[in-house]
């Protein structure tokens, strides 16, 4: 058993003070218990701590590198992907493993506990399949056992180019499943998790309407039985104009009419959405998976945040390409889109709850319901996903309940983030993760190797 205690903890119904966590030897929360004399660990701020819901670990590598007009007379979406596919051709297996590892060691020095890792590099450079299919599932396993981050693996079901079933181009070849291969390939992925904590996950993604043809879609929809699925979806206009031409609906509502989408799902993205889509899908249960820095970084659009949570929407937060691990980032670049948007103050602000307390609380339940994970709150039973603020921090002086969450994200940065526990598992100690040494010095020596061929 391990006992924290807090001075001061946001629990489900609100902030508390003198609060005592029990840590069962599983991971588990067994007991909270407000108003408890001091005992154990002691902290300033305990926090439930959330999911990222959304990443691409390998992209991680690519930061910094597409900020450069190419010869194109603009630049897009669609220009960066191209990029990204060259980049894509550099890395192997050990070099997928050893990005993955870095990458979840920063999350969790930002205050990450888990990620949802959309996974679509299944093939060797050239598209020729490695001799077991889920290699590189096996890969981001062991990135996460050298991290300790909870980790939902998602395996990507990626059958064609577009909407046409054209054949994937050059660059895209690494990632080319039919229902059939993606069907041992999440098998071979559920192998690779067997030797991960008993936090560990496993969904699918389907990679895109684009990218998922509708008898392909309903193939693979079965695998994932009760467990999370996942989906980009109405992330750039061309893609909007490119369902309506080929399947006569726009993608949010062609999913909704054609899909069971439910709880299980999350959709990433959905930044293109006309209101009654805002409102549909919040109706579904479904959570919207929002990814406000890479979102800007590719000028996506914004996603109607007021609308949506308005209508009891659930949202989540992921980083998507990793140009930036930044928990407090994305929640600041979240509201301040809705801000220039709306030309107001506190948008997704409500009655009772400032905007840093209510960004806090939605992703906090809603990426742990997108990655099928028994966390998002600090109560008995649930996986112990914690975080800890420094309260000695001169961003948070004099400050107590919601206001540290605003200063967090408005003031402050994640440097704030002292401690994180990941299903018990303490991995940052004093703002530092417990194995950065020797998984930043591995990164190092790669992303230097790689930087310089080109």
């Amino acid at each position: 058993m391990t006992l924290l205690w807090a001075e001061s903890a946001l629990l489900p119904g609100g902030w508390a003070e003198n609060v005592r966590v029990e840590i069962d030897d599983a991971g588990r929360i067994a007991a909270v218990t407000p108003g408890a004399a001091p005992e154990g660990e002691r902290r300033s701020i305990l926090l439930p701590a959330p999911v990222n819901l959304h990443s691409h670990a390998f992209q991680r590598a690519l930061a910094g590198l597409t900020e450069a007009r190419g010869p194109d007379a603009s630049d897009s979406f669609w220009t960066w992907r191209r990029l990204m596919y060259r980049f894509l051709d550099r890395l192997g297996p050990d070099e997928i493993e050893i990005i993955a590892a870095f990458v979840q060691m920063q999350m969790a020095e930002a205050g990450y506990a888990a990620v949802a890792e959309f996974h679509y590099i299944h093939n060797a450079q050239g598209g020729a399949p490695y001799d077991d299919r889920a290699e590189l599932s096996a890969r981001i396993a062991a990135a996460a056992a050298r991290s300790g981050l909870g980790l939902t693996l998602l395996p990507v079901f990626y059958q064609y180019g577009g909407c046409d079933r054209r054949a994937l181009a050059a660059g895209q070849d690494r990632f080319h499943t039919t229902p059939e291969t993606f069907a041992d390939l999440h098998a071979g992925a559920a192998r690779a998790l067997a030797a991960l904590p008993a936090d560990t996950r496993l969904g699918i993604a389907p990679h895109s309407l684009r990218a998922a043809d509708p008898e392909g879609l309903a193939a693979v929809l079965p695998l994932a039985a009760e467990a999370p699925i996942h989906i980009h979806v109405a992330e750039q206009q061309a893609e909007v104009e490119e369902l309506l031409a080929h399947r006569g609906a726009r993608p949010v509502e062609w999913l909704l009419a054609n899909a069971p989408v439910d709880a299980r799902w999350c959709l990433i993205h959905a930044t293109q959405m006309l209101p009654a889509e805002t409102l549909a899908l919040a109706a579904s249960g479904a959570v919207a998976g929002l990814c406000p820095i890479t979102e800007s970084s590719l000028g996506d659009g914004i996603f109607d945040g007021t609308r949506f949570l308005g209508a009891g929407g659930r949202i989540g937060i992921g980083s998507d390409s990793n140009i930036r691990i930044s928990l407090s980032e994305e929640l600041r670049t979240l509201e301040y889109s809705q801000r220039l948007r709306d030309r107001g103050r506190a948008v997704l602000a409500a009655p009772g709850r400032s905007t840093g307390r209510r960004l806090w609380d939605e992703i906090a339940q809603g990426g742990a319901q997108a990655a099928g994970r028994a966390s998002g709150a600090i109560a008995p039973g649930l996986w112990a996903d914690l975080v800890a603020l420094d309260g000695t921090s001169l961003d948070l002086a004099g400050l107590g309940g919601d206001t540290v969450l605003d200063s967090f994200a408005f003031q402050g940065d994640d440097r704030l983030v002292s401690d994180l526990w990941s299903a018990g598992r303490h991995l940052v100690h004093d703002g530092r993760h417990t194995a950065r040494e020797p998984i930043t010095a591995a990164y190092r020596r790669l992303v230097t190797r790689l930087r310089s061929t080109l």
